[in-house]
């Protein structure tokens, strides 16, 4: 078993985050991997299909409770993507009312910062990420082909709703927010059928529309928790040209990648 050095971004959402280390699509997750390669691990738990309701209980076995915390690594910044599939229409079984996802993002942030929580971790930082815009002139076109054809199960005005509701949250509950929902349909003239650009079955990011993600991510770190930007934090262990040849394993011991805040 590999011993766990360094602490951790989690990104948690649905297949779109789950798709963010795909060969090929310049995933999000993938690149900030790179980006943050020997100072934080970047975990992907990313759920195809998933929403909020089902989100709540898989999260609360793959976040480690304050007991478990102490003999762990502290997931630093915590990225919770979700709507896309909660904002599907009535008919759809992922579909979850705009109050109910409201009130589930909130229970996902507050099982996090609330004292009061089993999973209480004060020194994680969290995101909020709001669900893309549609496309229904390609989903629509992606599900007639399939054998056989299925209804459209989405709707361009809903999820500007339930991503609308993601913002609100995040001013809530003091957490930070990327709309993306806003950033690629600016990006896209204020053209649904445009959104082909950023989209490659009207739902799921393609590689551009991941780069924008990706920038979004770092701008809003930046903005938000500047002290956990990559270029503010060490690498945890030394590079090769600091190694002290004549005592090796002392030169190259484990360190912070940045100081925690006090508590």
């Amino acid at each position: 078993m590999s011993a766990n050095v360094q602490n951790s971004i989690m990104l948690f959402g649905d297949s779109i985050t789950q798709g963010g280390w795909e060969p090929g699509m310049n995933g999000f997750g993938a690149s900030l991997a790179h980006r943050y390669a020997r100072k934080l691990d970047v975990i992907n738990r990313g759920f195809s299909g998933y929403n909020t309701e089902w989100g709540i209980p898989v999260f609360e076995q793959l976040f480690a409770t304050r007991e478990q915390q102490k003999d762990l690594p502290t997931v630093r910044l915590l990225i919770i993507w979700f709507g896309a599939n909660d904002s599907c229409l009535v008919q759809s079984p992922q579909h979850v009312p705009l109050p109910k996802f409201a009130s589930n993002l909130k229970h996902l942030v507050k099982l996090v910062q609330s004292p009061k929580s089993d999973y209480y971790s004060p020194n994680t930082r969290i995101i909020l990420v709001t669900p893309p815009p549609v496309n229904t002139y390609q989903r629509r076109a992606n599900l007639d082909a399939r054998d056989p054809p299925l209804l459209l199960d989405r709707d361009f005005e809903n999820t500007r709703n339930y991503a609308e509701t993601v913002k609100d949250i995040a001013q809530e509950e003091e957490v930070g927010i990327i709309d993306i929902w806003t950033k690629m349909w600016d990006a896209a003239g204020h053209d649904e059928q445009s959104l082909s650009k950023f989209l490659y079955d009207g739902l799921h990011l393609n590689g551009a529309g991941y780069q924008l993600m990706y920038d979004a991510v770092l701008e809003t770190i930046e903005k938000t928790y500047p002290e956990l930007h990559p270029d503010r934090l060490q690498m945890v262990f030394p590079g090769w040209a600091s190694i002290d040849r004549a005592n090796v394993a002392a030169s190259v011991q484990k360190r912070a990648a940045e100081q925690l805040p006090e508590e």
